[in-house]
């Protein structure tokens, strides 16, 4: 199968920038992510990182660079040339987004089931009693109880919530996830819980991961590659821990030895 080729890169990005005006977003961005691979891109609030990630995932059209991604039948396309039709297709099947606030990626009026359902449709499904069953196989495997299938997102917990944002993403196998700050705001028991969670299902489901955070120990426990990212330019990149352990720029230094502070 074409999607089990590892040989290429799946994510192609060519000198990505964004302008706001006068304001630098993000700026020359270059890199490649393969298949299976977990990058981190980290810095600071205002470094530029969560407009990286928006362009990356046709959220926000760049300035100017291309991105290219391969598709399951091997080609390389621009995804700013795709149609509409298309992005929205790559969206509800060989993506996911995870954001940070689970509200943004749920439907909080559906219950926990449809919400996971829902994406299964989106992509052809019809067998009522198949998509329970799947929806139910995903909510056991991001541990959430069989019998609260039914509940409104509403009753649940905010480490819930943030666990059925990802079963909605994962139910459909896709190849590239986003993932926007998807431990913040979570109390610190939680968050070691979802980590250990998101770290065992990447590595079962071999997917590509691209995720922004502020915090180094996410992006060591769950990343392979790292980008440092200040004032919209990446300043540094290289594997998780080489960075993290021998930080070359003195910025990355100084993003060390806060964490190691506190």
């Amino acid at each position: 199968m074409s999607d089990m080729m590892n040989d290429e890169p799946l994510l192609r990005v060519s000198e990505i920038t964004k302008l706001y005006g006068n304001r630098i977003g993000c700026q020359n961005v270059d890199f490649e992510l393969w298949p299976g691979e977990v990058l981190a891109v980290v810095g600071e609030s205002g470094s530029g990182k969560s407009t990286l990630l928006n362009c990356l995932s046709t959220r926000l059209e760049p300035t100017s660079g291309m991105i290219e991604y391969r598709m399951r039948d091997g080609v390389f396309r621009n995804l700013y040339k795709l149609t509409e039709a298309e992005r929205r297709l790559l969206m509800r099947t060989d993506w996911g987004f995870v954001h940070q606030n689970p509200a943004d990626g749920l439907r909080l009026a559906v219950s926990a089931g449809a919400n996971v359902g829902e994406r299964l449709m989106a992509v052809g499904q019809r067998h009522y009693g198949q998509i329970r069953d799947t929806a139910t196989d995903w909510l056991e495997r991001v541990e959430i109880a069989a019998d609260r299938i039914d509940d409104n997102p509403r009753a649940f917990s905010g480490g819930m919530r943030q666990r059925l944002q990802i079963a909605r993403n994962l139910v459909t196998h896709p190849r590239l996830i986003f993932m926007d700050e998807p431990t913040g705001g979570l109390d610190v028991s939680v968050q070691a819980r979802l980590l250990d969670m998101l770290r065992r299902l990447v590595a079962d489901l071999g997917l590509a991961v691209i995720i922004v955070t502020h915090d180094l120990a996410v992006a060591r426990l769950l990343s392979h590659r790292i980008v440092v990212m200040r004032h919209g330019n990446v300043i540094e990149t290289g594997l998780t821990d080489q960075v993290l352990d021998d930080p070359r720029e003195p910025y990355t230094q100084l993003l060390v030895s806060s964490i190691l502070q506190v």
